[in-house]
């Protein structure tokens, strides 16, 4: 995928540091400031946590990255993508996206309390397959 463009066509300069977060976002799905430090510090040793949050933030701003907040535990970010829930891992902490058909959920929350959804953000915690052995 050429994210070169794609940050070009959002207004963004495609910088080193911004590329390495998105290639490292697309090799890994899913990862915490901290993981995305310890990526970007082998390639760019004098880089800051500042220069990441500031580089996620602008790519946040412009939905080209999205972070999920999950409850107790670190952010994490992800390229952002179709809509989705995520399942995260109790036991490692790791977060797998799942495509789940919400549409008739919505439709009855809307019907049932007269509440008109803007945003989803539907996280399910549980035990992946590894850790369950």
């Amino acid at each position: 995928m050429n994210y070169v463009t794609l940050l070009k066509t959002k207004n963004l300069k495609a910088t080193p540091q911004r590329l390495t977060i998105v290639e490292e976002l697309y090799t890994h799905g899913h990862l915490n400031i901290d993981q995305l430090y310890s990526a970007l510090v082998e390639k760019f040793p004098s880089i800051s946590l500042a220069t990441i949050y500031k580089n996620i933030n602008a790519m946040s701003d412009i939905f080209f990255i999205s972070e999920v907040k999950i409850p107790h535990k670190k952010s994490v970010y992800e390229l952002t993508k179709e809509s989705h829930a995520h399942l995260v891992c109790s036991e490692c902490s790791s977060v797998e996206d799942i495509i789940l058909h919400s549409s008739h959920l919505l439709e009855e929350i809307e019907k049932s309390s007269s509440f008109k959804v803007i945003t989803q953000n539907i996280l399910l915690e549980g035990v992946c397959k590894e850790c369950q052995t």
